[in-house]
C-alpha cells in the first residue's frame, strides 16, 4: 500500500495548525464579523447546522464500532470482570451526578439569556417518558437510511462519502472479523476527520450569528461555566483520590507524583488513548502494581471509563438548557445520566469524542444541537483537563483492583537479605 502523503499547499497548512487554534481563530473571526454584520449573520448560521448534522449521524456507528472493537480485544481475566464492570459504572454515575449537582447549585447558564425559536423551547420542555424512549431507541431497521425510513439522496449521499473514505483503505488485507471491524472503525474516523477540518468555520458561523443577534450575551456565562467544570473535575478528582486511601495499599499523594508524567501528557496531547502506554508503565514501574490491576485498568479500563468526558457532556446540557431558559426535569436529568454513561463507553478511541457523542446527550432530552458551537470556544481547554481527569480514573481503578495488600518483593527482600550478610 502506498505510504499516505501529507497533504501540501494551503490545505497542507491548514491542517498544520492545531485545532484549537483555529477554534479560537473561529471565535475571533466570528465576533468581528458579528459586530460588523448585526442581524444580517444569521445567514451564517447555516455551516454550523451542516457541520452538527453530520456530526450527529456518525455519533451512533462511531459509538457501535469502538465499542464492538473495545470489547473485542479486551483481555479480561476470568473473575475479574464483574469487580471492573461495577468500578467503571460507579465511577462514571458518581461523576455525572457530581457534574449535575454542580451545574444546578452554581447554574452557569443563569448568568446569560440567548433568544431561541418556540419549537425550540417545545422541544425541550416536552418530559419523556423513559419506557417508551428505551423502546424508540431500539432500531428498527439494522440499515437505518437504506431502509424505509430513508431516502434514495441520502442512500447516494452515504455510498459517495464511504467510497470516497474506502479509497484510503482499499488495499487493507481482511483477514478475520476483527479485521472488518478494524476497517470499518478506520474508515469513520477518516470520515470524521473530514468534518473536524471545517468545525472552525461552524464555530465561525455560529459565533458571529449569536453575537450579531445577542451580543455578548452568549458567551458572559462561559466564563462561570468553566469554573463550574473546573470545580466538578477537581470534586471527582478527590473523591478518586480518597477511594484509593480507603481502598487500596497506595497513598494517594504517591499516586499523584508518580503518575505526573501520564497526568501532563493526557493533559497537552488530550487523549487518553495516546497516554495509555505512559499510564500502564507509571503504574507498573513507579506506583508498584501487579502486572494485572495495572493492565485492567489503564488498558482495558481506558476503553470504556471516560468519568471526565461523561460529567462534562451531563454539566454541558444543563449548560445550555438554563441559557435558552428550559428547565429540565428530575426525569429529564436521569435520562441525561443514562445518555451520558451509554455514550461515555468507548468513546477514548474517538477523536473529539466529547463533541461527538454530545449530540446524543442533547438528542436525548430534546435540546436544540445548534448550540453546541458555543462550547467550542472552551471545549479546546476543558478537553484536556477532562481527559486528565479520564487518565486518574484509570488509574483508580487499578489501584483498587490491586487491594490492600501490597505484592511482595522478592528481588527487595533478596538485596536486603545480602546487605546483612555482607
Amino acid at each position: 500500500m502506498q505510504e499516505h502523503q501529507p497533504p501540501r499547499g494551503l490545505f497542507g497548512h491548514w491542517q498544520s495548525i492545531p485545532l484549537y487554534l483555529r477554534i479560537l481563530a473561529g471565535v475571533g473571526l466570528g465576533v468581528l464579523v458579528g459586530l460588523a454584520a448585526g442581524s444580517n449573520a444569521a445567514v451564517l448560521e447555516i455551516p454550523s447546522k451542516l457541520v452538527l448534522r453530520l456530526m450527529g449521524a456518525l455519533a451512533s456507528p462511531l459509538i457501535l464500532i469502538a465499542v464492538v472493537q473495545a470489547l473485542m480485544h479486551a483481555q479480561i481475566p476470568r473473575g475479574s470482570g464483574f469487580r471492573l464492570v461495577s468500578l467503571l459504572i460507579l465511577n462514571t454515575l458518581f461523576a455525572i451526578c457530581v457534574g449535575l449537582l454542580v451545574a444546578n447549585v452554581v447554574q452557569p447558564g443563569r448568568w446569560t439569556t440567548l433568544k431561541v425559536s418556540e419549537t425550540e423551547k417545545v422541544d425541550a420542555k416536552k418530559a419523556p417518558d423513559l419506557m417508551a424512549q428505551f423502546l424508540d431507541n431500539i432500531p428498527k431497521s439494522v440499515l437505518g437510511p437504506l431502509g424505509d425510513e430513508g431516502k434514495v439522496i441520502s442512500v447516494i449521499l452515504l455510498a459517495m462519502t464511504f467510497g470516497i473514505a474506502l479509497r484510503q483503505v482499499k488495499d487493507v488485507p481482511v483477514r478475520s472479523v476483527a479485521d472488518l471491524v478494524e476497517v470499518s472503525f478506520r474508515v469513520l474516523i477518516i470520515i470524521l476527520h473530514w468534518i473536524i477540518e471545517v468545525i472552525p468555520l461552524a464555530v465561525f458561523g455560529i459565533v458571529a450569528s449569536i453575537i450579531g443577534r445577542d451580543g455578548f450575551a452568549a458567551f458572559q456565562g462561559l466564563a462561570v461555566f468553566v469554573v463550574a467544570v473546573l470545580i466538578a473535575l477537581l470534586i471527582q478528582m478527590v473523591y478518586y483520590l480518597v477511594r484509593i486511601r480507603f481502598g487500596s495499599w497506595v497513598r494517594p499523594f504517591d499516586v499523584l507524583w508518580h503518575m505526573r508524567d501520564a497526568l501532563v501528557m493526557a493533559f497537552s496531547t488530550a487523549s487518553s488513548t495516546v497516554t495509555m502506554p505512559v499510564t500502564y508503565a507509571a503504574l507498573r514501574e513507579r506506583v508498584g502494581l501487579r502486572e494485572r490491576s495495572a493492565s485492567l485498568g489503564a488498558l482495558v479500563g481506558a476503553n470504556f471509563n471516560n468519568d471526565g468526558t461523561a460529567l462534562y457532556e451531563a454539566m454541558a446540557a444543563l449548560f445550555i438548557s438554563q441559557m435558552i431558559g428550559v428547565n429540565l426535569s428530575l426525569t429529564q436529568q436521569l435520562l441525561v445520566v443514562l445518555t451520558s454513561v451509554a455514550a461515555s463507553v468507548g468513546a477514548a478511541g474517538i477523536p473529539e469524542a466529547g463533541i461527538v457523542t454530545m449530540t446524543l446527550v442533547f438528542n436525548a432530552v430534546g435540546l436544540p444541537i445548534s448550540y453546541i458551537p458555543i462550547l467550542l470556544a472552551v471545549d479546546w481547554f476543558l478537553d484536556r483537563c477532562r481527559t486528565a481527569v479520564n487518565v486518574m480514573g484509570d488509574v483508580n481503578v487499578s489501584c483498587l483492583l490491586d487491594g490492600k495488600i501490597r505484592e511482595e518483593i522478592v528481588s527487595n527482600q533478596t538485596d536486603a537479605e545480602l546487605t546483612l550478610l555482607s
